[in-house]
């Protein structure tokens, strides 16, 4: 099974993804003049901007939302595999795939908005509609939505509980019937709660684990001062391959900085752009740009979090593509959350790894949650036309399966469907809106000419010449949008 499994990734993985990621990335940075240093402060200002309504989220609930799945076992575990199998200089392409992605993020997101749907009284949009509403390639949404339903359904979720039971073994020893069982049970009361529950949920949660995560690395790495500048002189001699050390692994640093970084921020994945079409905003470009600094979030914050505390205290491993160590740090301890948890043990005996697992049950589970949304937003678009009721409780059932299962399999079989799930959706999506460029930046060089002119930047696609955007055209002309399939009942109960 793994050798089947890891053939199909070094498909999806090859270089040519690679190139197309960090490409895509810095091509929409330069066309946008590098909006994701010129908007940072207007970014900052929109998260606290707007309120939720009957059919949308908020801003800032939809921004939550897409940070628990943004920020998961990726920032964790994620950061840790990628400095043993990348080195030290894996955690620069990370912040490179970051800094860059933050454009992806905005264009992906922006078009989320632009071509959103009501659907049950309910925003709904992400690449599924876009590519058919932008494209006209109705069988090139339906390949991204099946996908993305398998990937987020079946395969993400695996990672994510694996990471939680592993970590909760380590710390407190506890089974991984147990918590399989646990997590069961919660994750049911959540998504059978519907998306104002999950939005509620993300809302409190989020802000919550992600502040609490990154005080704690700071401290770590404040008791640590004095080694701070030569572990950030080793990250970057490492990624340009002149450390004596690992400057031979130069290729497995980018190849894992940015598969990690993917996997970590999204940005470019598809998987963003289905919550911030929730939100109810009067111009999209608005949530992209909000979007995009959740790109900063998740990786320049609590990724570099993680690698700073690894990297500091020596707790980790390096090894060659051949599987020749050329670091050792920590003994008897496979690639993953148990890194940080020697890590932070050593500086803080007795909590140290508690500490970590909880975080990580925290940061896991919400992206359990969000990889549900993301997933029932694509039945609903498939939902649309062939009306399946049973799909979204298949959806539920198979989500809880899917997680209960991934308690029980080793680490390296879980990342490795992780891997496909991503990659498969990455492959699809960039595409798309490479293809939809356009349409993102109309939006943007409107917004930013009517914050020009002392606006609040309202949405008219008709006037930027964009087509097919049924429900801002409704709301520029006055006229209420009807919801789509009004007698769909397929997502009411999850919704009400």
């Amino acid at each position: 099974m793994n050798e089947i499994v890891n053939a199909i990734n070094g498909v999806i993985w090859s270089p040519a993804l690679i190139i197309l990621c960090l490409g895509v990335g810095l091509y929409f940075s330069i066309r946008s003049r590098f909006l994701q240093l010129r908007h940072v402060r207007e970014m900052t200002r929109l998260m606290m901007e707007g309120k939720s309504s009957a059919s949308g989220v908020s801003s800032f609930q939809a921004l939550t939302m897409t940070l628990a799945g943004r920020v998961g076992t990726g920032n964790i575990a994620g950061v840790a595999t990628a400095i043993t199998f990348g080195g030290p200089g894996a955690v620069f392409w990370m912040w490179v795939v970051a800094f860059l992605g933050a454009s992806s993020a905005f264009v992906e997101s922006t078009l989320g908005q632009v071509y959103k749907e009501k659907i049950n009284d309910q925003y709904r949009g992400g690449p599924a509609f876009y590519i058919e509403k932008g494209l006209g390639m109705k069988w090139y949404a339906w390949t991204f939505a099946v996908a993305t339903i398998f990937a987020t359904g079946l395969l993400l979720p695996g990672v994510q509980a694996n990471s939680i039971a592993e970590s909760l073994n380590t710390a407190l020893g506890i089974d991984r019937n147990v918590t399989a069982a646990v997590l069961a049970i919660a994750l049911g009361f959540i998504i059978f709660g519907g998306v104002k529950r999950i939005a509620t949920f993300a809302q409190v949660v989020v802000p919550f684990m992600a502040l609490g995560y990154i005080i704690v690395a700071c401290i770590i790495i404040f008791l640590n001062i004095e080694q701070l500048p030569s572990v950030i002189k080793l990250i970057f001699t490492s990624a340009f391959g002149l450390d004596a050390g690992f400057g031979a692994i130069l290729g497995m640093a980018i190849m894992w900085g940015v598969k990690r970084g993917v996997y970590s921020n999204e940005a470019g994945q598809g998987t963003g752009p289905h919550a911030s079409s929730a939100a109810e905003v009067s111009h999209p470009a608005k949530q992209g740009l909000v979007q995009g600094f959740s790109v900063y979030i998740d990786t320049l914050f609590v990724c570099s979090a993680t690698a700073f505390m690894l990297l500091i205290t020596g707790q980790y491993n390096v090894q060659a593509e051949d599987g020749t160590a050329l670091y050792t740090g920590v003994q008897g301890v496979a690639a993953g959350p148990g890194y940080v948890q020697t890590a932070m043990e050593n500086v803080m005996p007795g909590f140290g790894s508690l500490f970590v697992a909880i975080a990580l049950l925290f940061f896991a589970f919400t992206t359990i949650v969000a990889y549900y949304y993301i997933a029932e937003t694509n039945i609903a678009y498939i939902n649309r036309t062939v009306r399946r009721p049973w799909l979204t409780f298949l959806l539920k059932v198979g989500i809880i399966t899917a997680t209960v299962y991934g308690t029980i399999k080793t680490a390296d079989l879980a990342w490795a469907l992780g891997d496909i799930g991503v990659g498969l959706m990455a492959w699809l999506n960039i595409v798309a809106i490479i293809l939809l460029r356009n349409v993102a930046f109309k939006c943007l060089r409107d917004y930013e000419a009517q914050k020009a002119e002392g606006k609040d930047p309202q949405f008219d696609p008709e006037a930027l010449g964009i087509k097919n955007a049924d429900y801002w055209q409704k709301r520029a002309v006055g006229v209420k949008p009807e919801p789509e399939n009004p007698d769909d009942a397929v997502v009411v109960k999850s919704l009400n």
